[in-house]
């Protein structure tokens, strides 16, 4: 049986302060036991204050992305053992702002360049982190108009199989794979529960035989604590990536024990 988990990607908000008490109310709420597995994912400079204020409880701190470099000049960038020295227990890999692909488009459309993940970065970043103390979480899904054209198996087979090139299949066992519709983000809509089913256990049959029982897929985008219970009912939803919500400890909660 696989053990839900749900993790808060608060993506660029809260100064340290906030961030660590958020943290500490959070961590109240939960208490010693969550019934599922609990992360979030702060900023890179808030890592430190709220690893602090979580230690003594169930929750795991993760990074937003990660670099597939041990070191060297790249300027600006943080390596599997930076972000493992940190204290974090997750890396976000592949989402689909690191791609340049939004729901919600809020920067002009002539920076999106500068959003430049593709598959084979993503595949080089996971092959970084997999052997290290870190849980990969990658980021995978359809843009509304690959959904409109029927692409979405298609485009998301790709990037499953993309990401896994070279890579032993028991290496990513215990993985976790974030199916989240580009078009569900941040935009308010949210993927009918019976279809997000369907596509999680898509990206399961696309995953080689050896690992399919056991690697987890969670669904991302506008999960909040009206739809998380249905959502988490379905049978291949090992829970959820939370954008939004997750920034409200009150909320956050509330999805939590909707996994629980």
């Amino acid at each position: 049986m696989r053990k839900k988990i749900v993790v808060g990607n608060w993506k660029m908000n809260l100064l340290q302060a906030d961030a660590a008490a958020r943290a500490t109310e959070l961590k109240e709420l939960v208490g010693e036991s969550s019934g599922c597995e609990v992360g979030i994912c702060p900023t890179f400079l808030s890592i430190s204050p709220v690893v602090s204020a979580l230690e003594g409880s169930c929750i795991g701190v993760g990074a937003q992305d990660i670099f597939w470099k041990e070191s060297g000049a790249f300027t600006g960038f943080l390596s599997a053992a930076m972000i493992a020295d940190a204290g974090c227990k997750y890396v976000l890999i592949g989402h689909s702002e690191r791609r340049g692909r939004f729901g919600k488009l809020e920067v002009p459309e002539s920076t999106l360049g500068f959003f430049a993940e593709t598959d084979e970065t993503v595949n080089l970043k996971l092959k970084a982190v997999l052997g290290t103390s870190l849980t990969p979480i990658v980021c995978v899904g359809e843009t509304l108009a690959e959904r409109e054209a029927s692409k979405t198996d298609e485009v998301i087979a790709a990037q499953v199989n993309a990401m896994l090139d070279g890579i032993e299949a028991e290496a990513f066992a215990e993985g976790v794979i974030a199916y989240e519709p580009v078009w569900a983000i941040g935009t308010g809509q949210v993927c009918d529960s019976t279809e997000a089913n369907r596509v999680c256990g898509f990206i399961r049959s696309v995953l080689p035989a050896s690992i399919q029982a056991s690697v987890r897929i969670q669904y991302g985008g506008s999960v909040n604590p009206a739809n998380a219970a249905e959502l988490f009912s379905q049978p291949e939803i090992d829970g959820g990536l939370v954008g939004g919500a997750s920034l409200k400890p009150s909320d956050f909660i509330q999805v939590i024990r909707s996994a629980s």
